[in-house]
């Protein structure tokens, strides 16, 4: 026996034998068994695919996360945000900081009042911390929710609309901050006066779930200066919870807390450590903006 095409016809006669009729050694009725296998084989295949997704897909809801017990509390979040948490600038240089009030206004350019005036998709839920706004269940499939209104100008010095240069021009700068959202997440206010710290101490917080910031390092004590809190008293109320997700809740507007470093050390690398203090809102040492951050500023003139 030889295995050597040329001997018997070349590539030619394997391409088509014609005493045999068989293309690339196979037959017409051999060719049309072997693509009938495989056309059942990946038939199946793929059968078992789509109803394996079809199978998860009826397991999971357009409205609520299946796994939501699985999330972890609520990051918190600033802008402007940079690489390693640091903002560095220079008052003498406004190209150091205009990023920074790029980030700013890109921000609150949806807290603009003008465009929360539409009445189907905004209300009023007042000026002070109140309870929850209930708006039906997740699965609610009737409209979307309203949002709650919440103009920048609230923010004051931070708005952005007396001071476009939030404070960076003349070394106090403003930050925004905000809880990320969670589909239904409910934060609570503190438990007690012993689970916040001592310069929140004395106060009421009905309603309202505070924030706080301090110097990070014990040596920065007496460089950081008064911190001022914009929009509700320092805090995050509850009125604006729960958010529906974007299907239900599209124009949800997050609540924001301002904070204005006023009297910050020039040409200092300063640490501030910002927490927001919750019933159930928790901090891990392997996620560092699980309710709280930390910042690093450095200004020089």
């Amino acid at each position: 026996m030889s295995g050597n095409k040329d001997s018997d016809g070349g590539w030619s006669k394997f391409l088509w034998n014609s005493e045999k009729r068989e293309f690339l050694g196979r037959t017409a009725g051999s060719w049309f068994k072997i693509t009938l296998f495989y056309v059942i084989f990946y038939g199946c295949l793929a059968g078992i695919f789509i109803g394996t997704i079809q199978a998860l897909l009826l397991t999971l809801s357009d409205y609520k996360p299946t796994y939501q017990d699985r999330v972890a509390p609520p990051g918190l979040s600033h802008t402007p945000f940079s690489e390693k948490s640091e903002i560095s600038f220079k008052l003498s240089d406004k190209d150091s900081y205009q990023k920074y009030i790029n980030s700013m206004d890109k921000l609150l350019e949806k807290y603009n009042p003008e465009g929360q005036t539409d009445d189907m998709k905004y209300e009023n839920c007042g000026e002070t911390p109140f309870p929850y706004k209930d708006r039906g269940s997740l699965d609610d499939k009737q409209g979307q929710k309203k949002a709650c209104r919440f103009p920048r100008t609230w923010l004051n010095s931070c708005s952005g609309l007396s001071d476009k240069a939030y404070g960076f021009d003349v070394g106090k700068p403003c930050i925004i901050v905000k809880l990320n959202r969670i589909v239904n997440f409910r934060p609570r206010v503190p438990e007690s006066n012993q689970s916040i710290p001592e310069g929140l101490q004395g106060k009421s917080y009905d309603n309202l779930v505070p924030i706080f910031c301090k110097n990070k390092r014990e040596e920065d004590a007496d460089k950081i200066g008064e911190i001022k809190y914009f929009g509700f008293g320092g805090g995050f109320p509850l009125q604006y919870y729960p958010y529906y997700g974007k299907r239900l809740h599209p124009q949800y507007l997050q609540p924001l807390v301002a904070l204005q470093f006023v009297n910050l050390t020039l040409g200092q690398d300063l640490r501030i450590e910002c927490k927001v203090y919750g019933g159930n809102i928790d901090y891990s040492e392997k996620d560092r903006y699980q309710g709280r951050f930390d910042i690093k500023f450095n200004i020089n003139s």
